[in-house]
């Protein structure tokens, strides 16, 4: 018996069976337990009757469903080739397996590397400590005799780095700014997804149905910014998705897969549309120019290099106490130092590129510094302390109005270009300006008539010094009484 095995490397072969026309094709399925091997077919004479041939090709494969799919193909007899192909082995495929976004693994490990850098330094330290004195003077002269072999490596890891670096150098979209980004686009495009689904997890029952007509106004500004601003890869490429979430928070955010999350107090503290094309503006451009990815980025290489400073604080400090208050520090110090200055900055650009995006959406740009003029107002009647800057992760609201304020004239001639309709003559910024005035002269205006009132209340012996000892009541005698209620029955005897 002679056999001709062929081994199968992809499923086009079915194509091929089926497009030859020397022979007709069937199609049987047979429920019979797999083997996860590879198919092959094998040919061999099967049976000769009365002199004709008979040939049968048959294929069979497994589903998912785990149901063996046979194609059988039979060869007329007037060929003369007694063949039959019938499967010895079969085709197994698995499910793709998805791995987790690198962002998503790197914060997951970030607490484990720091645990690791503390026990490190700490057993370096308990180390140094168990060795004789002896022992510790040859290793000094050991380090000593090679210490140039030793500045040999440290240079060798850093031009290392610095390579590293320099080759995840990209251009920022829009600014054309030069950042570092270790993470791609397509790793935070998957973050995104998993963020997406934990955000409509937890506001699911908060969220306003799309007939709400303030659902309804959030989601043509959207589509108004994404239509006029389509010449950007980075909008044009993204489904765009509002969500409203019905609460007092005064935020609203946006991710880099195009999901739009707004509160419904941000709605409130706007007072036109125009604020809010600002607003939407700005959000977008956090997802569009990848300032998540970016800081992700910074971050990461600031949190190595803290990891090596974290290790010699635990290694060099005499007592656990002072590590920790040296570890203490040194956050504060990466916080205070390279975190917040570095989120004020994307912050800045944000305004930047979202009032060139309300431009282009034919809003009125002149809207956007009043907004953050608002917010300083409402912060102040709100008792809210003032932070300083530094402080913060976010620009404070005078810094973003002076921004703005030299930023609009160039958004203004970016909006005429782009064939908007003409803007009113009025200036939001000096009819806001004139407001404010107006009420703080009135509310001045007020206090000083209620002082006049008070002094002249004081002056006709209106207001009158209550008892220091209260009074002793008598059998028959009346309570005494001070005050207006004093005065009025004197003023009545």
């Amino acid at each position: 018996m002679e056999q001709i095995c062929i081994r199968l490397v992809k499923l086009d072969i079915l194509s091929i069976i089926r497009a030859s026309n020397r022979f007709p094709s069937a199609i049987r399925c047979c429920g019979q337990r797999l083997c996860l091997r590879r198919a092959s077919l094998c040919a061999s004479d099967l049976t000769r009757t009365n002199s004709s041939v008979t040939a049968a090709a048959s294929l069979c494969l497994r589903s998912r469903s785990r149901l063996n799919t046979c194609i059988t193909a039979f060869r007329p007899a007037a060929e003369r080739v007694p063949r039959i192909i019938q499967p010895t082995r079969e085709f197994h495929t698995s499910g793709r397996l998805r791995a987790l976004p690198a962002p998503l693994i790197w914060m997951l490990l970030k607490p484990l590397q720091k645990l690791t850098a503390i026990i490190l330094g700490r057993s370096i330290r308990k180390w140094w400590l168990a060795l004789p004195p002896n022992k510790k003077q040859l290793f000094r002269e050991w380090t000593w005799r090679r210490r140039w072999h030793l500045v040999g490596a440290g240079t060798g890891l850093l031009f290392f780095v610095s390579i590293c670096l320099l080759t995840h150098l990209d251009e920022s979209p829009v600014t054309g700014r030069t950042r570092l980004l270790l993470f791609s686009r397509e790793n935070f495009m998957e973050l995104a997804r998993v963020t997406g689904e934990a955000y409509m997890e937890e506001f699911k029952d908060s969220l306003i149905a799309p007939s709400d007509p303030r659902h309804q106004v959030v989601e043509q500004v959207v589509r108004v910014l994404a239509e006029r601003n389509q010449d950007v890869a980075e909008i044009s490429s993204v489904p765009w998705t509002v969500h409203v979430v019905d609460g007092p928070t005064i935020n609203a955010f946006v991710l880099p897969d195009g999901n739009v999350f707004i509160f419904t107090g941000m709605l409130e503290a706007v007072a036109d549309i125009h604020q809010l094309v600002f607003i939407l503006g700005h959000e977008m451009a956090h997802a569009l120019i990848g300032h998540a990815a970016e800081q992700a980025s910074l971050s990461h290489v600031v949190e190595l290099l803290s990891l090596i400073l974290l290790t010699a604080i635990w290694a060099i400090c005499p007592r656990d106490s002072f590590a920790v208050l040296g570890h203490w520090i040194q956050s504060k110090l990466v916080q205070f130092l390279f975190d917040r200055p570095f989120s004020r900055k994307l912050e800045a650009e944000a305004d930047q590129v979202g009032l060139k995006l309300a431009a282009k959406a034919c809003a009125d740009v002149r809207a956007g510094p009043v907004f953050w003029q608002q917010m300083e107002i409402y912060d102040q009647l709100r008792g809210e302390p003032t932070i300083p800057e530094w402080l913060s992760t976010h620009p404070s609201h005078q810094n973003r109005v002076r921004q703005l304020d030299r930023l609009v004239p160039e958004a203004l001639e970016l909006r005429a270009s782009c064939d908007c309709p003409a803007l009113p003559k009025a200036d939001p910024r000096v009819v806001f300006h004139q407001a404010v005035k107006l009420l703080l002269d009135n509310a001045k205006k007020q206090e000083q008539i209620a002082q006049e009132e008070k002094n002249e209340k004081e002056r006709a012996g209106v207001m009158l010094p209550f008892p220091q000892s209260p009074p002793v009541l008598t059998q028959g005698s009346q309570p005494q009484r001070g005050g207006v209620l004093a005065t009025s029955t004197l003023l009545s005897k």
